[in-house]
């Protein structure tokens, strides 16, 4: 893996650990995203919000990768990562989640955090390590468990989870990467009502000494948790700040909470 060349100095505030210059994906001459330029400081947690087709998914799909960007550069720690798979992206400690559950429904839910672990710990990627292997890894599989509160469940196996309960253990799968940045897509998507206020205060639990991107629309949900949004619509960035300062930004609340001007 080779990392690109040093960001210049003196483009951006303290402390970003990821920046986006330029950013733009076309589809068949269709402009996604439009010339974004976007800095993530550390520790903190950042959303992104806008209307459906403001190009959310595919700037956070940039950012790790799973899109390679039409033109335009991203950093991350001040190096060029550009040209990097988005294997190589979550090496250097960018992990993200998927808005629709990526978890092994066949294993329990011990075995689920235990094989993200296998790669965290140096060891080879294997769905089936011998059962040595695998208990080496316990201890700290189930430290995971219980930072998120299922470690009474530990046993289960995962396609028999509620729902809710899911995307508890898709976050302890993320968790178990050790990422420095977690991007999280839509964290509370299909999540019932009375599970809000626990995954959302789960969030800020685990995204303490760690940097968080998040796509989200529920906006209860952004303004308890976030300490920076940037608001896009079709494919440009509206308003970017405080949840406060976006939320009485007239071109904000005409485009995407429909308010009109005053």
């Amino acid at each position: 893996m080779t990392l690109g060349t040093q960001m210049p100095q003196g483009d951006v505030s303290p402390s970003p650990i990821i920046v986006a210059k330029g950013l733009a994906m076309e589809f068949a001459g269709f402009k996604a995203v439009d010339d974004v330029d976007l800095d993530v400081h550390e520790g903190r947690i950042h959303a992104l919000i806008g209307p459906n087709g403001a190009g959310k998914t595919t700037l956070f799909n940039m950012l790790t990768k799973f899109l390679t960007p039409t033109r335009g550069s991203i950093f991350y720690r001040g190096t060029d990562v550009t040209p990097l798979s988005a294997t190589e992206i979550a090496r250097l400690g960018v992990i993200r989640s998927f808005q629709i559950s990526s978890i092994f429904s066949h294993l329990t839910v011990l075995e689920n955090v235990q094989v993200p672990l296998q790669r965290k710990n140096g060891l080879t990627m294997r769905f089936w390590q011998s059962e040595s292997v695998l208990r080496t890894l316990e201890a700290e599989a189930d430290a995971l468990l219980d930072t998120v509160g299922m470690l009474d469940s530990r046993n289960v196996e995962a396609g028999n989870l509620p729902y809710g309960q899911k995307r508890i253990l898709e976050l302890a799968v993320t968790l178990a990467l050790d990422p420095a940045v977690m991007l999280l897509d839509e964290p509370i998507a299909g999540i019932a009502y009375e599970d809000i206020d626990r995954i959302t205060h789960l969030i800020r639990k685990i995204s303490a000494n760690r940097t968080t991107v998040m796509v989200e629309h529920n906006l209860g949900v952004v303004a308890k948790l976030c300490d920076r949004v940037t608001v896009l619509q079709r494919g440009r960035i509206l308003a970017d700040g405080s949840y406060a300062e976006v939320s009485q930004d007239p071109q904000v609340r005409k485009a995407y909470m429909g308010a009109a001007d005053e």
